[in-house]
């Protein structure tokens, strides 16, 4: 780029500047090692760990004077980036780009691979410093380096634009397949974001070859620098493998457009695109691949799947911080002990996360000791696994396993406890005993708390003396991934109980979102819709295997896959508790029945063909109605509409936007869609279902 291209850049830079960024500052310092100065950048935007570096207009005009003051500065040898403590960037500020249509993001397009390309051309050694989380344009800025280093135990790695309805667009779809190879650049640019926005932990993107070297968190940095003196002096050789641009590079695109085909169904065009700069990669040359990418955005920018994706990401980053409808947070009570009723493996994957999240005593009880230990044994593991990861020090170790217990006396378990959550049998009567024994043993203000997946949480409390303190705090399998909780208000659920749910819930680190009590809930309820709908026109003679087509690109799995991770037993339980409540909607089908009777876990065999012997307990109508996937889809997801619809009109969340929070991060619906009511007004099936849109 010229100088008055490049002038002409930054000036349009500057107009589009918001006061929506939130501004992450490039601090630059010298430091002299032997033989070497390093002018060392810090990105940092002066907020908690909880706010990441980001890079809008003004965060990367902020990056520009910093390498070009390391640059300029002739007593400076080599450049270094890294990051605020264990968090190099997130990627682009997209909030600071909202509004500004595609000039915009055509222009912070240009703007960040001519700031980054400075890393790779400005004529002095440069090296990124991995130092923790590197999303997006956060791996972008290292990748333009001349050498990386990374933190072993960086919890996320990757590149998820296309889970965004975008690409990465500042050199991560050109860089990435000409240094580690086609293959792995599908599964970082595609396969991962495509399965429900996977990353990489530093470990493993070292192991892909993103990194030249690997260094433990407590000395991330000072580590990093010695080894890149030693690589400025001559003394270190990096030796990277030569990229296969042949028959390789063909495989890898061929199983990127399977990846797409079966993620996406063709919806997704980012998706697509992604593919075709992941080709063209093996034979351009860098300018035109970054030129390419900044076409790619600018298109990307003028479809209705990049507002989709705005929206979505409003949702987690904003209406996810602050629930509608949680009372005031000074009603909390302190949790500082809390109690699980049950040892087995969901009682044990809550019990992880209470002592991990809340460093509390927590004390598991079952029926006796052998299998509290045994519950207690599984945590300790997990424990033991974190720690030979480098996630937690061996002190931390220690402190966790000790905070964890298990039990047989409820009294002795339970008489000083703050927080008691029960997960045991999914049947009424059993859960109404158990917390009748507990309501004997607790603290007159101690909490609660039900895990159950769709009972009425009134009808479990309604005989307890002090019901106004039993909350539902709905968890989803498996706890530690799955960000949602569900908390759910019975009729006689007060403030305060409420309160101390979701202060706990956000100590947690979960997306919280308050539910009126009724039939499952919000995401339990709609799946629950949505295996009705499918189980009846597959019961009445549409195959299976068309069901399970119809849904690629709405759904983040076929449903028949879904009911298998579920499980058969707990997705019958679900639908019988919804057809229940809801007869003239809700359908429980005879051949689901089957299965779990037969005790079949699965609808498919590890090679993912339908296993025969539940392709045998399923329905053979005399007159069979076989629909097409296009009408299988349509079918269903009216029937979606009117549920969510009906949900609204009960009162059971506040607004569709809490439905569509609910099915992003509990049930994996995709953020390039903007969740479900999103997605149906775009599809204009929600006026066709029910007569009016949900925005």
């Amino acid at each position: 780029m010229s100088t008055t291209d490049n002038a002409a850049l930054l000036e349009r830079a500057r107009a589009i500047v918001s006061d929506a960024e939130r501004v992450t500052q490039a601090h630059l310092r010298k430091v002299a090692l032997p033989g070497v100065t390093f002018g060392l950048i810090t990105l940092d935007n002066g907020e908690d760990h909880t706010k990441p570096n980001t890079f809008g207009p003004a965060s990367l005009l902020a990056l520009d004077t910093a390498i070009d003051e390391a640059l300029a500065d002739d007593t400076v040898d080599a450049i270094a980036v890294t990051g605020k403590p264990f968090i190099l960037a997130a990627g682009a500020d997209l909030t600071s780009i909202q509004g500004g249509g595609p000039d915009a993001v055509r222009t912070v397009a240009e703007l960040g691979h001519a700031v980054f390309r400075k890393l790779q051309d400005g004529g002095k050694t440069s090296f990124g410093f991995i130092n923790g989380l590197a999303l997006g344009g956060g791996l972008e800025v290292a990748l333009h380096c001349h050498y990386r280093t990374i933190m072993d135990s960086a919890p996320a790695v990757g590149l998820p634009e296309v889970m965004l309805g975008l690409v990465p667009g500042w050199g991560g779809a050109y860089l990435v397949p000409n240094l580690v190879g086609a293959d792995k650049a599908v599964t970082l640019i595609l396969e991962n974001p495509l399965n429900q926005g996977k990353t990489l932990g530093g470990q493993a993107a070292f192991e892909m070859g993103l990194a030249d070297a690997v260094f433990n968190g407590a000395d991330h940095l000072e580590q990093s620098l010695l080894w890149a003196a030693s690589v400025v002096r001559g003394e270190t050789t990096v030796e990277r493998p030569e990229v296969d641009r042949g028959e390789a590079w063909d495989d890898a695109i061929e199983r990127a457009k399977g990846i797409v085909a079966s993620k996406t169904g063709g919806a997704s065009p980012a998706a697509a695109k992604a593919v075709e700069l992941i080709a063209a990669a093996r034979d351009t040359d860098r300018d035109a691949g970054f030129a390419a990418e900044d076409d790619a955005l600018e298109a990307m920018s003028r479809t209705p799947e990049l507002l989709a994706s705005l929206y979505a990401f409003d949702l987690v980053q904003k209406r996810a911080k602050r629930p509608a409808g949680a009372p005031d947070r000074s009603l909390a009570r302190p949790v500082t002990k809390v109690g699980i009723v049950g040892a087995g493996l969901m009682a044990s994957q809550l019990a992880l996360l209470f002592v991990r999240r809340l460093e509390v005593p927590v004390v598991l009880t079952d029926l006796d000791q052998e299998r509290a230990d045994k519950g207690v044994a599984y945590v300790h593991a997990e424990i033991d696994k974190l720690l030979a990861k480098g996630r937690i020090n061996q002190d931390k170790a220690n402190r966790h396993k000790a905070l964890v217990s298990g039990e047989t006396d409820k009294q002795v378990a339970f008489g000083d406890a703050d927080f008691v959550i029960e997960a045991v049998f999914e049947e009424m009567s059993v859960k109404k005993t158990v917390f009748a024994d507990v309501e004997k043993v607790v603290s007159a203000e101690c909490v609660l708390a039900t895990n159950t997946s769709s009972l009425s949480i009134t009808e479990m409390a309604a005989d307890l003396e002090h019901p106004e303190r039993v909350v539902g705090f709905h968890f989803f399998n498996p706890v530690a991934v799955m960000p949602l909780l569900e908390i759910v208000k019975g009729d006689a659920t007060d403030d305060a109980t409420l309160a101390t749910a979701f202060a706990t819930g956000k100590a947690l680190k979960k997306t919280t979102i308050l539910v009126k009590d009724s039939p499952s809930f919000i995401v339990n309820r709609l799946l629950g819709r949505f295996m009705s709908e499918v189980g009846r026109i597959v019961d009445e003679g549409t195959p299976l295997q068309v069901a399970d087509g119809a849904f690629a690109g709405v759904a983040p799995m076929p449903p028949f896959f879904l009911l298998s991770l579920v499980g058969p037993a707990i997705a019958l339980h679900n639908n019988e508790t919804l057809e229940g409540a809801f007869p003239d909607r809700f359908y429980v089908s005879p051949a689901l029945q089957r299965v779990v009777e037969a005790r079949k876990s699965s609808y498919y065999l590890p090679d993912f063909s339908i296993d025969p012997e539940v392709e045998a307990l399923l329905e053979k109508p005399e007159q069979p109605v076989v629909l097409t996937a296009e009408e299988v889809r349509a079918r269903t997801l009216a029937g979606l509409a009117e549920e969510a619809r009906l949900m609204l009109d009960e009162g059971v969340v506040a607004a569709p936007q809490d439905i569509d929070l609910a099915m992003i991060t509990g049930a994996g619906f995709s953020f390039w869609n903007g969740g479900l009511t999103f997605m149906l007004d775009v599809a204009g099936i929600s006026e066709k279902a029910t007569g009016q849109r949900f925005h």
